[in-house]
């Protein structure tokens, strides 16, 4: 018995030695998974080609010099009051020029060997002009980026309204007079034009009045007020309303238009002639 036991603890003995000696198997590498960076956004506010103007919010940070950072407003007078340099005219200047002006503050004043300025505007209240009449989101909008137009701003203010002009009245200031201008934007953006695209100053207005309307009523199919057209002509607008009833005829016709004076006059048309804004046109019942 004992010898039986003696040749069972020998041979589990072996066994395990024979589990150890075999060499382990070497691990498959593991791939390497890149690291993607995600990509950071533009810094809100970091508008280099803006001017900036009074009341404008900005932050100025001087590289390795956190005790010059400084949040502070343009005051009206268009200055700001800076450490070290005291109160600099920043309004006027565009982001990087604000820059320059201060880094060559602190170099002139041997207060930095070499600055590197940074001028973050947090916010715009110095530039703006105003969108009103007949666009989806009349109001005054900053001018955030040198050269914007007026259909760049027109744009930001939603377009023009479906009651709105297609002519649009620009005022303004330009070299210290008032300035005033029509522009007609179909027209604008035509092959054959060479109109300009205005550049929006500060303190500009952009109005859209209401579009042109021309009015008729009595014997027509669907009478009412109808938006008038380019160069609209009494028989397109008669057609705008459905045409004549059975009843209606064109001899009774007459068109009533205000003078300039205020006066109504009454007219009778060609169906060749041309409708003007606010003109009412009449269509009488004819008698037999």
């Amino acid at each position: 018995m004992r010898t039986l036991i003696r040749i069972m603890t020998m041979a589990c003995t072996f066994a395990l030695a024979s589990v150890h000696a075999q060499p382990a198997r070497p691990q498959a590498p593991q791939p390497v998974q890149p690291q993607v960076q995600p990509q950071q956004p533009p810094a809100p506010g970091e508008r280099r080609d803006y001017n900036l103007g009074p009341g404008d919010a900005i932050r100025i940070a001087v590289y390795q010099n956190p005790d010059l950072t400084l949040e502070t407003r343009i005051s009206e007078s268009g200055f700001i009051s800076y450490p070290l340099l005291g109160r600099v005219q920043l309004a006027g200047l565009r982001v990087d020029q604000a820059e320059k002006t201060l880094a060559d503050g602190l170099l002139r004043g041997n207060f930095i060997k070499n600055p590197q300025v940074t001028v973050i505007v947090l916010q715009v209240r110095g530039n703006q002009a105003s969108v009103l009449g007949q666009v989806n989101r009349p109001g005054r909008y900053p001018l955030e980026a040198a050269g914007l137009k007026l259909s760049d701003v027109i744009a930001i203010a939603g377009g023009i309204a479906p009651a709105g002009s297609d002519v649009v009245t620009l005022t303004g200031t330009r070299n210290g007079r008032a300035f005033r201008q029509e522009l007609d934007l179909p027209l604008l953006f035509s092959a054959q034009s060479t109109a300009d695209n205005p550049v929006i100053q500060d303190g500009d207005v952009i109005y859209v009045d209401r579009v042109p309307t021309v009015y008729i009523y009595g014997e027509v199919q669907r009478p009412g007020a109808f938006r008038l057209e380019r160069d609209m002509s009494v028989m397109q607008a008669l057609a705008m309303g459905g045409g004549l009833t059975q009843r209606g005829t064109e001899k009774g016709m007459r068109v009533h238009r205000r003078g300039p004076d205020g006066k109504v006059a009454v007219l009778q048309p060609a169906m060749d002639d041309k409708v003007r804004n606010g003109d009412v046109i009449y269509v009488r019942e004819s008698l037999f």
